[in-house]
């Protein structure tokens, strides 16, 4: 985005520079400057420490540290290039270090801070100021920790890792930093480019969404053993032995009555079982067919009619064939 000035004699575009040409560089200017104005790249985040480093053999040190009204930390990276220089990685690194860190323990990097700046101020007091605590709440202290990234410009591949990192619920942000030549002053030029500000909110909204489908999945998975007939059996082969076992029973049962017994519903979409041309049909190009089409798991009816068991079974349907089993006197132990 370009930059005019307006005078009296017309409009003019400002020259776009770059920080190198202006002798600008990362820790001695820009993070001096912006540590004390850090409202430009994050509003309402106090810095608690500058080139922080905490952890054993290991020369890494974070820019600038901050913490936000919610009680999250921030990491804060700067660069002047014009590709960001794989930022999004280190930041991502000094993410996981200080996910960690307690409130006891963030008041000591702050009081560290505030003494080599000579503040003379109390830094649990200046904490509990600023989030507006009456008392230390460490359940709700750094619950998630975000990633600030601010540079000259960012490359495709840095951008488009942030943009993954994003839909995969890490709250990031890239802010552009332009710097531009107007007479003999440097103007700096601050935008946030990811998200879009006007995309906040949705992208929010997404977040939310994606963390609640992924709880959704974790929560669908289920690991639970069967004990049947002497046999250790996941979900789908116990439907399988059940069917089979049942069958065993009941030599003379038709296809329709076997239908009947272990009705669709049971299972869902897929149904409990089916006819070997059912499923031929159904599942002609797909890759997964959906049942035991083995050779050996194929069931044959009293009417010489050959069907196999769905496989498609989980913590959502596997009560409705246990509850079937009970009434047909199955002895089946979870394990």
């Amino acid at each position: 985005m370009a930059i005019f000035n307006i005078s009296k004699d017309g409009i003019y575009e400002v020259n776009e520079t770059s920080f190198h040409a202006n002798g600008i560089l990362e820790r001695t200017h820009l993070q001096n400057y912006l540590r004390d104005k850090i409202h430009i790249l994050c509003p309402n985040t106090l810095i608690i420490s500058e080139e922080f480093s905490d952890w054993d053999e290991s020369r890494r040190r974070i820019d600038l540290l901050g913490i936000d009204k919610d009680a999250n930390l921030i990491v804060i990276e700067l660069k002047r290039t014009d590709t960001g220089d794989h930022m999004e990685l280190q930041a991502l690194r000094y993410a996981s270090m200080i996910s960690t860190l307690n409130f006891e323990k963030c008041v000591s990097i702050y009081q560290n801070y505030i003494d080599k700046r000579d503040f003379q101020t109390n830094a649990k007091d200046e904490l509990m100021n600023f989030l507006e605590w009456e008392t230390p709440l460490e359940n709700e202290f750094a619950s998630n920790v975000k990633i600030v990234l601010a540079s000259r410009d960012f490359s495709k591949e840095l951008t488009t890792s942030v943009m993954w990192l994003i839909s995969k619920g890490i709250d990031i942000t890239c802010v552009k930093l332009t710097p531009y030549n107007f007479k003999d002053d440097l103007l700096l030029d601050i935008n946030q480019i990811i998200p879009l500000p006007e995309a906040e909110s949705y992208l929010i909204k997404i977040k939310e969404k994606t963390i609640e489908r992924q709880i959704a999945i974790q929560n669908s998975r289920d690991n639970t053993k069967y004990l049947f007939n002497e046999m250790k059996l996941g979900k789908g082969r116990l439907v399988y032995e059940v069917v089979k076992a049942y069958l065993k029973r009941n030599p003379n049962s038709t296809f329709e009555e076997l239908y009947k017994k272990f009705p669709p519903n049971m299972q869902g979409s897929t149904g409990v079982i089916n006819t070997l041309d059912h499923i031929k049909t159904k599942y002609e190009n797909a890759p997964k067919k959906r049942h035991f089409v083995e050779n050996d798991y194929i069931l044959i009816s009293g009417d010489n009619i050959p069907f196999a068991v769905s496989t498609e079974w989980g913590i959502g349907n596997i009560h409705n064939l246990l509850e079937l089993a009970k009434k047909e006197n199955f002895q089946i132990e979870e394990v």
